[in-house]
């Protein structure tokens, strides 16, 4: 137990949410779906931190989703903020401490199939961490020696592709690769991750699964689409589009979560 999951424990009263769900970059359109919601800035809570990434709200919201108690986290820190693999490690353990056992995380990436286009919503099967990098470099104990073989939980894919049929949008399924940026891959690096057998790319993700299976909970993963990868339209990238183009997605990605989640009430 932690300092910051003692604190949700008293602010959420008797809400037992056993779902988690983090938010990247311009996703917040499921925020707006909980229902009675309970809303506490990060900057509120121990040891929590804040990003200073635009598009990333800083807040976490308890609820229900179609009657299943949830708390999302809208807007997460990222490695290349600090440089810190290890940078979501207190929200995840508060997490863990709050109760959840299954954590949903989503992001904003680039799509390197020309049949994923901006817009799309991918379902994350699988990564590779072209980062080099672990949240649990450091950890002391054998625990650190973490099994990642099913790092993506075979029956929550399976349920996030029932839910996408049932609410009738097209769901992708792939690779994603991390990358730590801030800056975006080059053309040659974006020829080498579709060799390597990448399908999305982005600067997220892989150390909180790294760190959730750490701790215990099932991982379920899907990244909206926001550009393609570089050299493949000739065009530059920029955060702009990125926040331009994930709410397009988000509001697909967001029907599907709804549904998964509430299927399960």
């Amino acid at each position: 137990m932690t300092a910051a999951s003692d604190m949700l424990k008293d602010r959420l009263g008797g809400l037992l949410p056993r779902t988690g769900i983090v938010l990247g970059s311009g996703l917040g359109s499921l925020v707006e779906t909980v229902e009675n919601p309970i809303r506490i800035s990060y900057a509120d809570i121990p040891d929590f931190p804040v990003s200073a990434v635009s598009g990333h709200a800083g807040e976490l919201i308890a609820g229900t989703l179609g009657g299943i108690a949830v708390v999302v986290l809208s807007g997460r820190v990222h490695f290349y903020e600090r440089g810190d693999a290890n940078a979501m490690r207190a929200p995840i353990e508060a997490l863990k401490g709050l109760g959840i056992e299954t954590l949903i995380l989503t992001n904003s990436a680039g799509s390197l199939r020309e049949n994923l286009p901006p817009g799309s919503v991918m379902l994350i099967t699988d990564h590779i961490n072209f980062s080099g990098v672990s949240p649990l470099i450091g950890v002391e104990s054998d625990d650190r020696f973490v099994g990642l073989t099913s790092a993506y939980d075979p029956g929550l894919i399976d349920r996030m592709r029932a839910a996408a049929v049932r609410c009738d949008i097209p769901l992708g399924a792939g690779v994603y690769m991390w990358f730590s940026g801030p800056n975006f891959e080059t053309p040659a690096e974006i020829r080498m991750a579709r060799i390597l057998g990448a399908d999305a790319v982005g600067m997220s993700t892989v150390p909180e699964v790294i760190l959730a299976r750490y701790f215990g909970l099932r991982v379920a993963a899907a990244s909206v689409i926001t550009n393609f990868g570089a050299g493949m339209t000739g065009g530059e990238l920029s955060h702009h589009e990125t926040k331009d183009m994930a709410p397009i997605g988000g509001r697909r990605l967001a029907a599907i979560l709804r549904d998964m989640i509430s299927a399960e009430a």
